[in-house]
């Protein structure tokens, strides 16, 4: 991979990682649309490793909510009252909502690697995806807010972040639709679906410095990927913004057609190689 590509490549993960339009799908397939022949254990890594950059964004966004979650719910174990305020409640729900995509990532890790080298399956997840959204945006009532999320709710939105895993079905977009199809608000849903990604973006990308520090390109490979890190989390913290202010008055269609269109050209382009 060089620093062209890696930069391409963190653009990408910066724009598409908070937008539902699946960010894995993208990292995918705009490869192998450029016709790239990319190293499938350094590029696997780089993907994984890249949603740092993201996290750091989402972090850095996001800063003085998860302050004031992390120090409520300390103060709730202390005084032995943890779901007395909204505060607690919601830091307790992003836990109980992060495990079932923990859980699948650990049971599928194998699949999900054999799943990132075939644009094919990816482009009919994303399509899975289309389908997902625009389902959320016909069945939702569009009514509650974040502070009426609960345990049920949070565990439900969950399930919806675990099927992500694979490529091509997008965290946010999954997270957003489950948060929809519960009642919530399109920018409360998108709140839940971004404060749910920062435990399981940072459990992935860990895992992944693990298994970096032990290649053998570890060395020649860390220039690219600090630069790739940096460039996905400046696109990112800028892309959370937007979607945020969009969302207040715009609906989710248009994600739906662009991820139709990107799957379709992707199976059609894939057929004539």
């Amino acid at each position: 991979m060089t620093f062209f590509q890696a930069l391409i490549q963190g653009i990408v993960q910066g724009l598409t990682e908070f937008l539902p339009v699946s960010s894995s799908a993208h990292l995918v397939i705009v490869p192998f649309l450029l016709n790239w022949t990319l190293d499938p254990e350094k590029s696997f890594l780089f993907n994984v490793l890249v949603q740092l950059g993201t996290l750091v964004a989402v972090i850095l966004f996001f800063w003085k909510d998860l302050v004031v979650i992390i120090r409520q719910v300390l103060v709730g174990i202390k005084e032995k009252e943890p779901f007395a305020t909204p505060e607690r409640k919601l830091g307790w729900y992003i836990v109980l909502g992060t495990i079932p995509a923990g859980l699948a990532g650990l049971l599928l890790k194998n699949k999900v690697e054999a799943a990132f080298n075939s644009p094919v399956l990816t482009a009919i997840l994303l399509f899975v995806t289309a389908v997902l959204l625009t389902v959320a945006e016909v069945f939702s009532k569009k009514e509650k807010d974040l502070d009426q999320l609960n345990w049920i709710e949070a565990l439900i939105i969950g399930v919806f972040q675990a099927l992500a895993i694979f490529p091509g079905i997008s965290r946010s977009g999954a997270t957003v639709s489950g948060g929809l199809l519960k009642g919530y608000t399109r920018e409360a849903a998108a709140r839940c679906s971004f404060l749910l990604s920062i435990p399981i973006m940072l459990a992935a990308g860990l895992l992944s410095v693990i298994d970096l520090a032990r290649a053998e390109f570890f060395l020649n490979f860390l220039p690219i990927m600090v630069f790739g890190f940096v460039i996905a989390g400046v696109v990112g913290y800028f892309s959370i913004r937007w979607l945020l202010n969009y969302l207040k008055k715009n609906s989710l269609y248009g994600f739906a057609v662009y991820c139709a269109l990107v799957s379709i050209a992707t199976i059609f382009v894939a057929s004539f190689r």
